[in-house]
């Protein structure tokens, strides 16, 4: 089936769990704040737009995910791939496709990893969008426009993107297109050095963007291309006594510092409504490092406060977490839409 030619966006809030540094734990926190929305009663979608497919993964069977690549190349194939293939191949607009019910209001539209080659061409499509080609302007989009229409078909609340650890076209077009991202950050140098970079990378996105949007031709479909900074999340530190262990307490004031200095007062330049301006809002939550539990939830694909093998301690405490920030997810981003 065809995508209309231009929808409307819907009212779907679009999230990504965005830091460009690997090993920061973005897929776990993503898919327990998903888990977490869908039983507090919203219908969630989650889009693995990470050529990795590790989302995928964690919450579908192998033989099922194996199932779904052999058959992305085919006319039925269900994957971003299968969605985005006449986009990459020049051969029409996107396919819009079904997503997974994983759980009752929880979606997934699954990863592929050939999602590599539409990577590839997402950057001469930005180069065509510059030169007015309408070809750039639905590929550029094409993402979007499959998000759009399946959220319409399934009455979707929230929409969380997966992304890989990298600053390529992809998450470009996947930043652009979210009305909003959370940084989620390990209490390491390395996470506190890679946040320098994200804010001017994310700035020139937006710049750009702000100019490509001025040249479109009239009745193109185009994403809002600025997406607001909704706070950020220590991750996968020890807890010793119930308290933070010195060893990564130490790196979130350096954290909290280079997001202020080097994401949030880049997007102030760029327009008001873009970062918290209080410093004190900038935390959104935190999660310890849950262990072993953590690779089990991967392994069977359930929420961490699900997970048999872990103690009673570790559930509460995982429930308590992705609960608190899902919830203030929805404060934030409600008390923006409403402003």
């Amino acid at each position: 089936m065809a995508a209309p030619a231009v929808p409307e966006r819907t009212s779907a809030v679009r999230i990504a769990m965005f830091n460009h540094k690997g090993g920061v734990g973005k897929t776990t926190l993503t898919t327990n704040v998903a888990f977490a929305l869908a039983r507090s009663g919203k219908r969630v979608l989650l889009v693995d737009s990470d050529p990795q497919c590790n989302l995928t993964s964690y919450l579908i069977e192998d033989a099922v995910v194996n199932d779904l690549l052999d058959r992305s190349d085919s006319d039925d194939g269900q994957t971003l791939w299968s969605a985005v293939k006449p986009i990459a191949e020049s051969a029409g607009d996107v396919r819009i496709i079904a997503p997974i019910e994983v759980q009752s209001g929880l979606f997934l539209l699954p990863g592929d990893v050939r999602l590599a080659e539409f990577e590839q061409e997402l950057h001469t499509l930005w180069g065509e969008s510059f030169q007015r080609r309408p070809r750039g302007f639905r590929g550029t989009t094409a993402l979007s426009k499959l998000v759009n229409a399946v959220t319409e078909q399934h009455q979707i609340d929230y929409v969380f993107y997966d992304s890989g650890p990298n600053i390529g076209a992809l998450n470009r077009v996947i930043l652009l297109d979210c009305d909003f991202y959370v940084i989620p950050a390990a209490c390491d140098l390395f996470s506190v050095r890679a946040i320098k970079t994200l804010g001017h990378t994310l700035g020139t996105w937006i710049r750009d963007w702000d100019t490509i949007s001025s040249l479109a031709p009239d009745e193109s479909y185009l994403f809002p291309g600025r997406p607001r900074l909704l706070g950020f999340i220590p991750q996968r530190y020890r807890v010793y006594g119930g308290r933070l262990a010195t060893e990564y307490a130490k790196f979130i004031p350096q954290i909290e510092k280079a997001i202020q200095a080097d994401v949030v007062t880049i997007m102030l330049r760029l327009g008001p409504s873009l970062a918290p301006v209080r410093p004190d809002a900038l935390r959104l939550g935190d999660v310890r490092d849950f262990g072993s539990a953590a690779n089990a939830s991967q392994r069977l694909g359930v929420a961490l406060s699900d997970v048999e093998s872990a103690s009673q301690e570790q559930r509460a405490d995982a429930a308590r977490t992705f609960t608190s920030i899902a919830n203030e997810i929805v404060s934030r981003s409600a008390e923006v839409v409403t402003t």
